[in-house]
């Protein structure tokens, strides 16, 4: 069953599928976003796959994260991974809906939508929001729910330069004290339930320096959804 928020927008205009090249079709094709969006079991905080059944991992069980939920609609891996990099990097914006669909269907993800009271995108640094254009947490964000996204509550501290090549520990380190809440507006986020958004999920760090952000300035409840998450722990 679709979505309420999906069912709101008209059908995209015919195009060639980026991933099996069929035509006409929408950018990414029905039977393709079938074949690589299947729903898969996940951690409830951290959203690494796991057994049926089974509601949260064993690292999460050990040291409890700052998400109250955390949603991911996709492994990190192909297509995902160049159809990220194409809406990031290559000046596509218009790739934000596409890539917004398979989030709209993630199994739970209208609850924590409805319950929100807030949707907070992981802001870009200065720097790399003048290179980029755009800030593609907000894009995707904006299909989600426009009415409950919130731009400027979060604020981006410093620049944290990049974590590719950071382990674990590193990234974490690298984010420390990156975010936080503006201080003339701390009681819009007093006693709300936030849902954090972004567009990938590697070790989570950036998610979590948010959230403990949230949580100093009072939040209630922190969730987080993002597009693509890493399929294995660790970096």
């Amino acid at each position: 069953m679709r979505t309420a928020w999906l069912q709101r927008w008209p059908p995209l205009p015919p195009s060639r599928c980026a991933v099996c090249g069929a035509w006409p079709a929408r950018p990414l094709c029905d039977a393709c976003a079938s074949r690589f969006a299947q729903p898969r079991h996940r951690c409830a905080t951290c959203a690494l796959p796991l057994p049926s059944g089974t509601p949260v991992c064993g690292a999460c069980l050990r040291t409890p994260p700052p998400l109250d939920a955390c949603f991911a609609a996709v492994g990190y891996a192909y297509p995902w991974s160049g159809l990220v990099a194409r809406f990031k990097f290559s000046g596509e914006p218009g790739w934000a809906r596409a890539l917004a669909e398979p989030m709209g269907r993630i199994p739970g993800l209208q609850q924590e939508l409805d319950a929100a009271d807030l949707m907070l995108p992981m802001p870009l640094a200065a720097r790399r929001l003048a290179e980029r254009g755009f800030n593609q947490a907000l894009l995707l964000a904006r299909q989600l729910d426009r009415g409950k996204v919130e731009t400027q509550l979060l604020l981006r501290l410093r620049e944290t330069g990049s974590q590719v090549s950071l382990d674990r520990r590193a990234r974490q380190a690298n984010v420390g004290h990156a975010f936080g809440v503006d201080p003339l507006r701390a009681d819009e986020v007093r006693g709300r339930c936030v849902l954090l958004v972004d567009d990938v999920m590697t070790s989570g760090a950036s998610l979590h320096a948010a959230a403990l952000a949230l949580r100093q300035a009072g939040a209630r409840r922190v969730g987080a959804v993002v597009l693509a998450r890493t399929d294995e722990p660790g970096d």
